[in-house]
């Protein structure tokens, strides 16, 4: 009987297969095959589409962030010692208000800098998400939607809805008018206003009206964005330095 050996697996199979799984779920998750790497920088990008999900699931066939996707990795910037700014990039159609204010104050209270760019829209509750940077930007083209809070579903009708409601609203128009340089008076007249929007209450705001108001700091796009996120991270190293010589 032949007793010689036989050949061996080749042992880089369970490799291979983990990079092919790898590739898929690059696909799947970003339609593309690879995923530029930013070997050496100091920024992270945190981008915010479509529709911000919150405690109730939307439709498979929605564009949506999930808040609880955002929320960790707002730790991890934190906590992570070799990001030293942030740069939230917005195109969103609202969505979840206490999603969306729950993720506002978590960027706002970082304590690492960050800039905010709105491209394409940044509506409803994605306007304190886009003012809760330390700096913030939009292009000429980018529109951002001001109304009143909204409820879907069964609405029960008692003082308290209203009560409920008016409170809600107020904690969004203390946020923004805090985080911008909007006064409060100006952004209620945005968000009341009557007919801008068809059949609805408020106002689409473009780009250029949006840093008039005060709302946004700066009319720009992406390398402007980049530029002012890389003077802040300066900014604070500096300052850094400084407490540490004293």
């Amino acid at each position: 009987m032949d007793q010689s050996p036989q050949p061996e697996a080749p042992q880089d199979a369970p490799q291979k297969k983990d990079e092919s799984s790898g590739l898929i779920q690059k696909i799947q998750s970003l339609g593309q095959t690879s995923v530029p790497q930013m070997e050496g920088s100091s920024v992270h990008c945190l981008t915010i589409v479509g529709q911000i999900e919150g405690h109730m699931q939307l439709p498979p066939n929605n564009k949506a962030t999930k808040y609880e996707h955002l929320i960790p990795q707002l730790v991890a910037i934190e906590q992570n010692h070799k990001i030293e700014g942030l740069l939230v990039i917005l195109n969103t159609v609202g969505g979840d208000v206490e999603a969306g204010l729950a993720i506002s104050e978590m960027i706002a209270s970082l304590s690492k800098p960050s800039v905010s760019l709105v491209l394409g829209g940044g509506h409803s509750i994605g306007v304190p998400i886009a003012v809760s940077s330390d700096y913030s930007f939009i292009v000429p083209t980018a529109t951002m939607t001001i109304h009143p809070v909204r409820l879907t579903g069964l609405v029960i009708g008692v003082p308290q809805t209203f009560e409920y409601l008016d409170k809600m609203q107020e904690r969004v128009i203390s946020f923004v008018t805090s985080h911008s340089k909007i006064s409060e008076e100006r952004f209620k007249e945005l968000m009341f206003s009557k007919g801008n929007l068809t059949r609805d209450i408020g106002t689409n705001v473009i780009g250029t009206d949006a840093v008039k108001d005060g709302l946004i700091n700066e009319v720009g796009g992406l390398g402007q964005a980049i530029k002012k996120l890389n003077e802040l991270i300066e900014d604070q190293r500096k300052t850094e330095t400084d407490g540490i010589k004293q």
